[in-house]
């Protein structure tokens, strides 16, 4: 197996600690990683540098692959999501967001296996046009969808929902009343999915969606869907396995990814060493799978359930009273 060199973005807040945390796992794991650890968010500015510093943004380029921890985007204008340029400017179009129940982990259902693909780059949040009165009476935001940015976030699910044996994409819209933007995006569904007849395609219109995530999770396999709404739904089905502590997110492009923790920074609770750093880990397994490390992904994704599943040491939002180091320390036993 050759070396395989990654960017190392640990972040703000808690991000160093579960940082920290992971990278441990994955040298015990041992699976040929050596990293690049860069600066952005709060941390770089504090450091006298911009919230992504060239020297960071040339590390993500040269890499392709970036293990990275929350990033507090700083409040007031000026400041813009740090998230959404690193997805603009590296073309990360696909988010994806897996919920799956883990035993010992409180949570309203049992056997949620859900993945969540999100458009990433188009949509609400692609910054067309956002304008304010000058008399602050009215705001105008302008919501962009291609057919090239729809084929290709759709595409992208039906190839995973093959590659993982998946039976069912629910494609999520709003094209009753959003006709032009979420009908394309609909229209779109439908072509594509006539290449992938072994393949159960089910449209649901988003606010029912929603409804019937709370009231029948198991029947969602993939689902697929705009950059806002995908934005909602993938939160929506954390809540359903226990919260953003044990959801991990991939943003990925077609040469370039990042594998994060998709939780907040957690200022409150930064270097009291209590932070649960199953997010980030399960984020790196996914990195694992992404550059053909199977095998090592697994053997993480089992010690992380059944380090749980044990509950001898959990951190406190699992229910126990273990520290990162604690909690880090079985994972790694149970490689």
């Amino acid at each position: 197996m050759a070396l395989k060199t990654i960017t190392v973005v640990a972040g703000d807040g808690i991000g160093p600690e579960i940082m920290a945390a992971t990278l441990r796992v994955l040298s015990a794991l041992d699976c040929e990683l050596d990293y690049e650890e860069h600066l952005a968010g709060v941390n770089a500015l504090d450091a006298g540098k911009d919230l992504i510093p060239p020297e960071t943004l040339e590390s993500i380029e040269r890499n392709k692959i970036t293990l990275k921890g929350p990033l507090m985007t700083p409040i007031g204008r000026g400041f813009t999501s740090i998230n959404v340029q690193l997805r603009k400017r590296f073309d990360l179009y696909a988010n994806l967001r897996p919920a799956i129940t883990r035993p010992g982990v409180k949570s309203r259902y049992k056997n949620i296996d859900i993945i969540t693909i999100r458009e990433n780059t188009e949509g609400m949040y692609h910054g067309e046009r956002q304008e304010l009165s000058a008399d602050g009476a009215r705001a105008e935001s302008v919501s962009v969808i291609t057919r090239e940015g729809a084929e290709r976030i759709l595409r992208f699910a039906y190839n995973l929902a093959t590659k993982l044996d998946r039976q069912k994409v629910t494609v999520v819209h709003k094209a009753n009343i959003l006709k032009a933007t979420s009908g394309l995006f609909l229209d779109v569904a439908r072509e594509v999915s006539q290449e992938f007849t072994n393949i159960e395609t089910v449209e649901m219109i988003v606010d029912n969606a929603c409804m019937q995530l709370v009231m029948n999770p198991h029947q969602f396999d993939v689902i697929v869907t705009t950059n806002l709404f995908g934005d909602i739904i993938s939160d929506l089905c954390a809540g359903l396995i226990g919260g953003l502590g044990m959801a991990p997110g991939a943003n990925i492009g077609d040469e370039i990814a990042i594998f994060e923790a998709v939780h907040g920074s957690a200022p409150d609770i930064a270097g009291k060493n209590i932070a649960n750093p199953s997010a980030l880990m399960l984020a790196s397994a996914l990195m694992l799978d992404h550059i053909d490390r199977s095998d090592a992904a697994r053997k993480l994704q089992h010690a992380i359930r059944d380090t749980i599943a044990a509950g001898d040491r959990l951190t406190g939002d699992l229910g126990g009273a273990a520290s990162t180091e604690e909690y880090t320390n079985a994972v790694i036993e149970r490689l």
